[in-house]
Formats: C-alpha cells, structure tokens, sequence
C-alpha cells in the first residue's frame, strides 16, 4: 500500500486528495521506490487545473529523491539501498511509495541531500538546457531572465555568473531582487515599478539582449519581445500568468526578425546519455559549491493544497519540496 495525491477532475489546488492505493510488486524494468523528498514546481498546477489537460484520473508531480527497496525482473543499473532521483514522466510523485522504469532514474552522489536533489532535478536541468542547448550562451553576454528568484531563477544565476554571463533578473519585490543578486543576478528589475525593455535597453546600451528566458508567460510577453536585440531569441518556458494569447507572427519581423521558441525539458533528456550528462554537469556543482539549492518552503504531503495555493499566489521564494 501508499499514499498517493489523486486528482478525478481538473480545477484548483481543492480537488487534490491524499488517498490510501495499493501497490503492486515492481514489473520488468521497474523498481520500487520510498520517496523521501518530493519537488512541488508550477506545471504541477497546470496538470491539476488543465491547462496541460491529463487523462483523469490522474496522480499529479513529476520529480523526487528516493531510495530503491526492490527491483523488478532485468533491473541492473541500480541496486536496493541505492539513493537515487527522477524527474518527468511518468507522473505521479506526489506519494510515499511508488513504482518507477529504472532506466529513467540518475544516482545522487553522498554530496547531493535527498532535498537538493529533489528540488534540483526539474529546476535544475531546466536551467541547464536552457543556458547549454536552447540558446548556448557566451562569456561576456548579457542576457534577460524573468523570475530571477523563482526555483529555476536562482540555479540560473548562479550557473551565469559560474559561466561568466552578465544575467538581468526580474523581481516583484525588493526582497526577491536583492535575493536573486545574492545568488548571482548583475541587476534586478522590479517589474511592477519600472518599464522592463526600457531599462534593459539602457543597460545594453541601447543594443537589447541577445535571449530573454520567460516563464511568465502574459504578463512579461510584450516587455520580453521589446528587450530583444536584432534575431534575438525569446525563449517562453512557462506559463506562471497565464498563456500567451494568439498573435501575428509578423510582430516578429516588425520588432527586428526575432525568434521564438517554446522548448520543454523531456526533449532535451529522453536520451539518457544525454539526461545522465546534464545531472551529472549539475550534481557536480552543487557538490562544489557553484550552485546552492535554496529550499525555502516545506510542506507535508498531506498539506498538498495548502502548498499548491501558496505557489500559485506568488507566495514561495526559490524552492518548495513536499515530505511523504
């Protein structure tokens, strides 16, 4: 038996409820799981309201720490006692026990605590893709990053100025502003006071910015499109305001032959190779010190509503992880 978060239809942070499953013994290529961190993170509430709709019903959280309590028949790569996380499909790590494809786990060095890792895996590879394969940036560059003080945020502000890249946060206090400087961000924009692409623009000289990271979405849409320099790349990675409307991709060609993209991590770590390189990239400088996981939140399980409002309502600063 476990407990498990289940939702049977879309809506708020209420239709969420903690319930007793059973738990079969851990099929081919699978491993049994107890789940000792779990990272709470933003498309959490859209698989639960239905903006990114679910088959229903539906468990809900794509990654945690765990340890291996046994193995189904062909599992070789790791082992029961083994410390271990996961991130992405398939869903369902809101729990204390559950069933996972081996294949699909990375090992936690002993440097790495069950909570960094927990609250590392999603953010964390996010901002690796977004800084190393999305747009590859450069020494010297400067570049925009909206939510500087969310989760992904303040791991992209230490890796920038780890990679020597000059970053440009958005805040919504001076309290988050003054924490993503802390972690690495050159200048901090309070968004809610002052005109984003007019002072990003005249931090650059006018130029714009070669890449904007928006996980806003609505509210920072237009002001991401305005700070860009000529081809610039906007990269829209999330949808914390809301979605995007509809627009005319001529506005591209008008605002200097931009580019858009709207990427997500499972097409970057399918490949375990590829996923095994980008953990170890990020477990390395965590163990060094580069990177410093920043847990600010901790909810019970069973608090898994109270948790979800608090994220939504702009409540959380860096990370939130949920303990079984």
């Amino acid at each position: 038996m476990a407990r498990a978060v289940r939702i049977t239809e879309h809506g708020g942070p209420e239709v969420m409820h903690l319930e007793t499953v059973d738990l079969p013994d851990p099929g081919p290529g699978e491993v049994r799981l107890r789940q000792t961190a779990i990272g709470l993170n933003f498309i959490d509430c859209y698989h639960r309201s239905g903006l990114y709709p679910m088959p229903l019903p539906t468990g809900l959280g794509l990654e945690a720490a765990a340890v291996v309590e046994a193995l189904g028949p062909g599992v070789t790569d790791v082992a029961v006692g083994d410390r271990v996380a996961y991130c992405l499909s398939p869903i369902g790590a809101y729990a204390d026990y559950r069933n996972y494809p081996a294949d699909m786990l990375v090992k936690v060095p002993d440097g790495v605590s069950d909570e960094q890792a927990a609250s590392l895996m999603l953010q964390g590879l996010t901002a690796w893709y977004l800084l190393h394969r999305t747009y590859a940036v450069k020494r010297g560059e400067t570049i925009l990053f909206h939510a500087a003080a969310g989760g992904v945020g303040l791991i992209a502000c230490q890796w920038a100025r780890h990679l020597g890249v000059r970053l440009i946060g958005t805040a919504g206090s001076p309290e988050k502003a003054a924490l993503a400087k802390e972690y690495g961000a050159a200048e901090v924009i309070l968004y809610r006071e002052e005109n984003v692409a007019q002072r990003v623009r005249e931090m650059t000289g006018g130029k714009g910015v070669p890449v904007v990271y928006d996980s806003v979405g609505k509210d920072t849409w237009e002001a991401s499109l305005d700070s860009l320099a000529v081809r610039g790349l906007m990269v829209g990675f999330g949808n914390a305001s809301g979605a995007v409307p509809p627009f005319a991709p001529g506005i591209l060609a008008s605002k200097g032959s931009l580019y858009l993209t709207r990427p997500t991590l499972f097409h970057y770590i399918a490949d375990k190779a590829e996923r095994d390189e980008a953990a170890a990239a990020l477990f390395a400088l965590v163990e060094t010190g580069v990177i410093k996981t920043n847990v600010r939140q901790r909810f019970a399980l069973s608090d898994v509503v109270e948790a979800h409002r608090a994220l939504e309502g702009r409540q959380t600063v860096g990370s939130t992880v949920l303990l079984p």
